[in-house]
This record gives C-alpha cells, structure tokens and sequence, in this order.
C-alpha cells in the first residue's frame, strides 16, 4: 500500500471529523475547512490508489516478459537439440535438404532470363 493512501485516508477521516465539529459548533469556517480537509484527503487517496495500479501492472507486465522469455529459450534450446539430434542421425539426409534450400534461395536471388519489354519513346 502507497503512503499516499494512508495519508490521504487520514486526511479524509481528520476532515469529516473537523466538518462534524463545525456543523455541531455552527462555526462555518470550521465545516469548510473540514470538507477541504476531506477533499484533499479524497484526492490524495485516488492519487495513492493510481500510483499502486499502475506499480501493479507495470509488475504484472514483468513478470509475463520473464515468463515468456524463459520459455521461449526453454523451447529454442529443445528445438535445437532436437534438430542436432536428427542431423548427427542422419547426415546425408541433412546435407540434401540443405543443397536444396541453398538451390531454391539462388533461383530466387539470380536475375530474371525474360526480355525486357521495350519502351516506346514519343
């Protein structure tokens, strides 16, 4: 809990007081000094009580990332242990599919062989 809240709560509590005792007295400056007691009270609890929902989530937000992020290293280290597994198994099975993505990936980066269609020049 934010001190705010608890300052801001015993502001409140000490301006209702400080109201009431105007209102029994019939001293008016008294009973608005209380209420302005209590509303600045009020603000400062709402003040505590934003400070604390944003610690909260900005909290909760952390410990997603961590969660998350550890499990992805978690995965990516499964994942390659697995794939070293399945290329210590069986090399030349890995060797052919690695030619393969070699040969598909210069296909796509070599030049086109088509003409060029000619621009007509006005």
């Amino acid at each position: 809990m934010d001190t705010d809240r608890l300052t801001g709560t015993a502001k409140d509590v000490a301006g209702k007081v400080e109201g009431g005792i105007g209102q029994m007295t019939g001293d008016k400056s008294t009973q608005a000094s209380g209420r302005a007691r209590e509303a600045s009270g009020a603000v400062q609890n709402l003040y505590g009580q934003a400070k604390d929902a944003a610690r909260d989530a900005s909290d909760a937000a952390m410990d997603y990332a961590k969660d998350t992020f550890g499990n992805s290293t978690e995965a990516l280290r499964d994942g390659t242990q697995a794939l070293t597994k399945r290329v210590h198994d069986n090399p030349m099975g890995a060797l052919l599919v690695a030619g393969g993505i070699g040969f598909l990936l210069a296909m796509l980066m070599r030049p086109s062989s088509r003409p060029q269609p000619q621009r007509w020049r006005y």
